[in-house]
C-alpha cells in the first residue's frame, strides 16, 4: 500500500504543478479559459481525491492513530502521524474549493485566478509536509 501511495503522490504532484502552471500562464497570458483548462483542474481534483483514500487506508492500515502521545515525541513520526496527513487534508480542501468556487465564474481571467490561488497554495503545502526521506523510491 506504501509504493501505491508513493507512485500515486508522483501523478497528483505532477498534475497539480502542471495545473498552476498552467493557471498561471492563462492568467499573465489573458487566454481563454477553454474546456482543456477545465479538464485539467478536474483530473487535478479527482487524482488528489485518489491519493486521499489511499492515504487513509494506509494511515487506518499501518495503525499511526496508536499510541499518538509517544509519537509525538519524536519528530519523524510525528510528521508521518500527524502533520503530513493534516496539510494534505488541507490542501485537497483548498483543491475542492478552488474546484467549486471556479465553477460560478464567468471570465476566464478569473477563473485561472482561482485556480493559480487555491491549487497554488495547495501546492505549497504539499511540498511542505512531503516526508523526502521516506518517499519511495530514495528509501522505504
Amino acid at each position: 500500500m506504501k509504493v501505491i501511495h508513493s507512485y500515486w503522490a508522483y501523478i497528483v504532484l505532477i498534475v497539480l504543478v502542471y495545473t498552476v502552471f498552467n493557471a498561471i500562464i492563462g492568467l499573465v497570458q489573458k487566454k481563454e479559459f477553454t474546456h482543456k483548462d477545465f479538464r485539467l483542474g478536474l483530473f487535478t481534483l479527482i487524482t488528489a481525491h485518489i491519493q486521499l483514500l489511499i492515504g487513509i487506508v494506509l494511515y487506518i492500515y499501518e495503525g499511526r492513530f496508536n499510541n499518538i502521545g509517544a509519537t509525538m515525541k519524536v519528530p519523524e513520526a510525528r510528521l508521518l502521524s500527524l502533520e503530513h496527513p493534516i496539510m494534505m487534508l488541507l490542501a485537497i480542501v483548498l483543491i475542492t474549493v478552488g474546484w467549486s468556487k471556479h465553477k460560478k465564474k464567468v471570465k476566464s481571467e478569473a477563473k485561472f485566478k482561482t485556480f493559480a490561488i487555491f491549487y497554488g497554495i495547495a501546492l505549497l503545502l504539499v511540498l511542505s509536509r512531503i516526508p523526502w526521506s521516506n518517499w519511495w523510491p530514495f528509501n522505504l
